[in-house]
């Protein structure tokens, strides 16, 4: 079992859950290792995953771009949307969570597709070079990093170029209704901030914990 929205009730989501493409055999096997560990809360819906696969595919995607890649469901749902000469750089500091991820992209044939750089992604990013190289992007890692994240993946997106950014209702926080974290109060700022910058096109969308897509005008 994934994690459920918590934006609306178990039930809706288990409905939104069954009317969505489901994971093949590899996937749930990822799913099902994940389940097992503490941190399966890290871990994108298999809905989430369906969509990210679905838009990816729809954009033509070719060159994706992931920081945090836990255990690596996210970084399957894109790869596997990628042509067979595309590529996914993953980010990430975790050597014993992405090496589950390693094992199951093998199995699904698109371990050749991924590339997987081990230690803080605002050093990766900084060394890669300042050029409109990537198409397709996923944000799901520390929350009080992601206002820098979106920075420094502005000058390597192409024009038209999609950015996805996880969590970003915080479990309704947003609302300032109850006592919120460094994490939730640098996601509102964040969220100010990407509404009022017109460099992007920016959507919300009530999809998990609050998934936004960001479009390079």
């Amino acid at each position: 079992m994934t994690p459920r929205s918590s934006l609306i009730s178990s039930a809706l989501s288990d409905y939104v859950v069954a009317h969505t493409e489901a994971p093949d055999e590899v996937m749930a096997a990822l799913i099902a290792e994940t389940a097992a560990m503490p941190e399966v809360n890290m871990q994108i819906g298999s809905d989430q995953a369906a969509f990210m696969t679905l838009l990816a595919r729809s954009v033509g995607a070719r060159r994706a771009i992931e920081i945090g890649t836990f255990t690596g469901l996210s970084a399957l749902a894109v790869a596997r949307a990628l042509p067979e000469d595309g590529s996914l750089l993953c980010c990430d500091i975790n050597a014993e969570w992405t090496a589950i991820g390693r094992r199951h992209w093998e199995r699904a044939g698109v371990s050749d597709r991924i590339e997987l750089r081990i230690g803080p992604a605002a050093e990766t990013l900084a060394a890669l070079p300042e050029q409109p190289t990537y198409d397709f992007a996923f944000v799901d890692a520390d929350k009080t990093g992601y206002a820098g994240y979106v920075a420094a993946l502005y000058p390597l997106m192409k024009t038209n170029a999609l950015v996805l950014l996880d969590n970003m209702l915080r479990g309704g926080r947003v609302l300032r209704t109850a006592e919120t974290s460094a994490d939730d109060e640098a996601v509102i700022a964040l969220n100010d901030g990407l509404i009022a910058d017109n460099r992007w096109e920016t959507v919300l969308l009530p999809i998990a914990d609050g998934l936004t897509l960001l479009r390079k005008r």
